[in-house]
């Protein structure tokens, strides 16, 4: 299903029983909802109510013609949860998911009971932005080739590629399915990230609330 969320639809599945506490997954740059947790779902779906999305830019949701921000993802997730009638959210992210869920966390305290990071940064140094800008100058080249080519050494050990050789032809043919021009608009958000000064905050945070808990039990 989609819901029209700040302007945009976002795409988004639920898993497991209602009762359950809800856990959110925000999805690497170029993952999306529909396959990226394929063998993590029926694990967590048995313990949480797991919401998977995609932000905007991302999968099935709107890719609209106009930068994004992290803030602006926080916002979206944060008015998600409110379309869905979810007060609170175990917030998980991988990757620029990761970042997601950090902007979450600062934006949204009392939205969020815990955070969960992978495979993710606070910040974006001179080493990543070389990285991620030979990612935008594939992209620009429109060839899904040349992006899958640049990317798959920075998302994959070497064990991994010389043990995966079908699944990694099988993403060339994913690549192709990516809308370009969107990725780059999700890889300049990335650029943006900088919040290693400011994840004191998320620590206190969660320290003043288990006292707040503490005190009320």
């Amino acid at each position: 299903p989609v819901i029209a969320v700040n302007g945009v639809n976002l795409y988004y599945e639920l898993h497991g029983l209602e009762d359950r506490p809800v856990l959110v997954l925000n999805n690497g740059i170029i993952m999306n909802a529909a396959s990226s947790w394929v063998f993590q779902t029926r694990a967590l779906s048995a313990h949480y109510r797991v919401l998977q999305y995609d932000c905007r830019g991302q999968g099935q949701s709107d890719h609209p013609d106009e930068p994004y921000s992290m803030a602006q993802h926080a916002d979206d997730l944060a008015a998600l949860l409110d379309a869905l009638e979810i007060d609170r959210a175990h917030i998980a992210g991988i990757s620029y998911g990761g970042e997601v869920a950090q902007a979450f966390a600062l934006a949204y305290p009392n939205k969020t009971i815990s955070l969960i990071l992978a495979d993710t940064v606070s910040e974006v140094g001179p080493e990543l932005q070389v990285v991620i800008q030979s990612w935008v100058d594939a992209l620009k080249t429109n060839d899904p080739l040349a992006f899958f080519h640049a990317t798959v050494p920075w998302n994959f050990s070497l064990e991994f590629i010389e043990n995966n050789a079908a699944l990694l032809e099988d993403a060339k043919q994913r690549y192709g399915q990516l809308d370009f021009p969107a990725v780059i608009r999700l890889c300049e958000a990335f650029f943006e990230v900088d919040f290693t000064e400011r994840l004191g905050e998320i620590c206190l945070l969660y320290t003043s609330d288990a006292a707040d808990e503490e005190d009320s039990v």
